[in-house]
């Protein structure tokens, strides 16, 4: 199937010399500009090594946060914020636009690709120039400049209003810096902007290692899993979710269903479910997926036992009094928090068991020590389990990394949205603007 069989960086014909433009997801957290994790740059060093190394021309792009245009638009203001502005008398206008412009000044600051660039080189080993702007002057000379084996890092896309309307003047202005276009952004994969998907139009694209390595594995598992095949979701809402329990009850063996969004198929079936998160105009969808499952002989496991306590934590890692309740009996004036003991033990024995495992969604409020017991128990399973385990990025894998589970799993996605409509069955548009092999 086309959409997982996708032309890679090797096998691009004859490197040396030619312009590769580069979509990486460096949008990493960062904290009165330093970088507080670096792990998104270090995964996509494979890429840009590879490319380098065949004398390429390396020249970076990626998106960082949410500058809202900061530059282009306004100042990020809304429609109505704009009139109440243009509202004011002439003098106080003036005023306004000068403080706007001072904060989207300092909020550019904030979004600025820069350390990316400096913490990039101290990785490589070797120098990587940096573009104040990304199809500007400063992007077109340096990126003329470029010599053999060279990389280039541009400015933030999300600086210039046509990134995330895919606007085709900014995707060709992209493309005119390079001849070769690479994407190794699964993160930002489900996303049609210009960077992932318009710059496509305009040169040859293939996919980095990154990419390569999601839709390689996710793919298998989607499309020819060795069984038993076993899905775990968890998180807090079925709305989330919808499309993604319909495609798997066609693929897998046995659905596990916790988090906040299994008490709205609690409540399906006919239970008490106190003040648990509940999806109420979702109740009649949950019934009809129980019975799709009866209907295809898949194994549909909810929790037998919640963990439940009178309030929601607040904050949500302060100290709760809890106690374990079957779920088919938990206290109207109780809400159900996670996942108990006996449920504990059902999904990991059906976990331990498999030989292909998907797992997106935390069992609890993992946040909470209290509540994460559930969440715990299913990593650990994952861990124990001897087939190929994937973790659908998010909340699961931040959960497999803060508990040290993350060298024990097959594979932890990079991206939490992309992984998710990844496993609705969507096409991807950053994916599926590549050349196909």
């Amino acid at each position: 199937m086309s959409m997982y069989n996708k032309k890679s960086v090797e096998d691009i014909p004859a490197l040396g010399g030619k312009r590769v433009l580069v979509r990486c997801d460096f949008n990493v957290p960062q904290k009165d500009g330093v970088i507080t994790s670096d792990k998104r740059i270090v995964e996509a060093l494979p890429t840009i090594k590879y490319l380098a190394g065949k004398g390429a021309r390396v020249i970076l792009c990626s998106h960082l946060g949410k500058p809202h245009n900061i530059f282009t638009e306004g100042f990020g203001l809304n429609k109505k914020e704009k009139k109440a502005l243009e509202a004011l008398p002439e003098a106080e206008r003036e005023a306004a636009r000068t403080e706007m412009l001072e904060k989207a000044k300092k909020d550019g600051k904030k979004f600025t690709l820069r350390p990316v660039a400096e913490r990039l080189a101290e990785l490589l080993g070797k120098a990587v120039a940096f573009a104040a702007d990304t199809v500007g002057e400063d992007a077109h000379a340096k990126a003329d400049a470029l010599q053999d084996g060279e990389i280039l890092l541009i400015e933030n896309v999300r600086f210039n209003a046509g990134e995330e309307k895919n606007a085709p003047e900014f995707a060709k202005a992209l493309a005119s810096l390079a001849e070769i276009y690479v994407n190794d952004a699964f993160g930002t994969a489900h996303r049609a902007h210009a960077s992932t998907a318009g710059v496509a139009d305009y040169l040859p694209a293939y996919c980095g290692y990154l990419i390569g390595k999601e839709i390689g594995i996710m793919g298998a598992a989607l499309e020819n899993p060795v069984r038993p095949f076993v899905a775990i979701l968890g998180g807090a809402k079925v709305a989330d979710k919808l499309n993604v329990i319909n495609n798997l009850l066609t693929k897998v063996d046995t659905l596990i269903i916790g988090g906040g969004m299994a008490y709205t198929f609690l409540a399906a079936k006919g239970y008490e479910v106190g003040s648990s998160l509940l999806d109420s105009e979702k109740i009649e969808y949950c019934r009809d997926m129980m019975k799709k499952a009866e209907e295809k002989g898949v194994r549909l496991l909810l929790p037998v036992d919640s963990v439940v306590a009178a309030t929601f934590p607040d904050p949500i890692d302060a100290a709760i009094d809890v106690e374990t309740v079957p779920s088919d009996k938990i206290p109207s004036d109780k809400m159900g928090l996670d996942i108990g003991e006996k449920t504990r033990a059902l999904f990991a024995d059906a976990i331990k068991s498999a030989k292909t495992v998907v797992w997106n969604g935390p069992m609890g409020v993992f946040e909470n020590p209290t509540l994460a017991k559930g969440t715990i128990a299913v990593a650990e399973a994952l861990a124990e389990c001897d087939g190929t385990t994937i973790v659908g990025g998010g909340d699961s894998a931040a959960a497999c990394e803060q508990l040290g589970f993350a060298d024990r799993i097959t594979h932890i996605s990079t991206g939490g949205g992309a992984s998710l409509e990844f496993l609705e069955g969507l096409v991807l548009p950053g994916i599926a603007c590549l050349q196909d092999k």
